[in-house]
């Protein structure tokens, strides 16, 4: 007998079957597809040796989560793994805006895609270097995530905070100039 069944396989359903395994409880995990993972699989599907995302492929937060990451599960072989590009915009035109990790990298392209986007791109990521611990805090707290807007705040100053909001409620198509939608 378990003392709890978790129904699916996928992340959610594993993560939670862990945390009450670390309680020591008694779990069974039901799973209606032949392998565990729900959206989370890969596998060959060009040639052989090259691995392709089969469903989902982004989990941004998923790293960042203090749930993940107390599950210590690079012990057991989880290798995260970072895409050079992570997103591409290509054009009917041959214009191609790429955003990558790496700052220069992405606010040079977005220049090469409209003049001036790189320097907006950079604004933009100044606002993630002052608050971007407090915004995955946020993702990752109850709703409504008071503690983590309060230091949010307090890491942005009056005039980064209105800022802030500003660019929240805008479309981000008002700061870049290559802002005409998709052909």
């Amino acid at each position: 007998m378990s003392d709890a069944v978790v129904i699916g396989s996928g992340p959610n359903g594993l993560v939670a079957a862990n945390l009450l395994a670390d309680r020591g409880w008694s779990v069974l995990v039901l799973e209606e597809q032949d392998e565990p993972g729900g959206a989370v699989k890969s596998g060959e599907l060009t040639e052989p040796g090259f691995t392709h995302d089969l469903f989902s492929a982004f989990y941004p937060l998923a790293a960042a989560s203090q749930v993940i990451g107390g599950l210590r599960l690079e012990e057991h072989g989880l290798r995260w793994r970072h895409a050079g590009a992570v997103v591409a915009h290509p054009r009917e035109d041959g214009r191609c805006a790429i955003l990558s990790r790496d700052l220069d990298r992405t606010a040079a392209s977005l220049d090469a895609y409209a003049s001036g986007d790189g320097d907006a791109w950079r604004r933009l990521y100044s606002i993630w270097e002052d608050a971007g611990d407090a915004m995955v805090e946020a993702l990752h707290t109850p709703f409504p995530p008071l503690r983590a807007a309060a230091r949010m705040a307090r890491s942005l100053g009056a005039e980064g905070s209105v800022h802030f909001l500003r660019m929240t409620t805008l479309s981000p198509r008002r700061r870049f100039r290559g802002r005409e939608g998709p052909t």
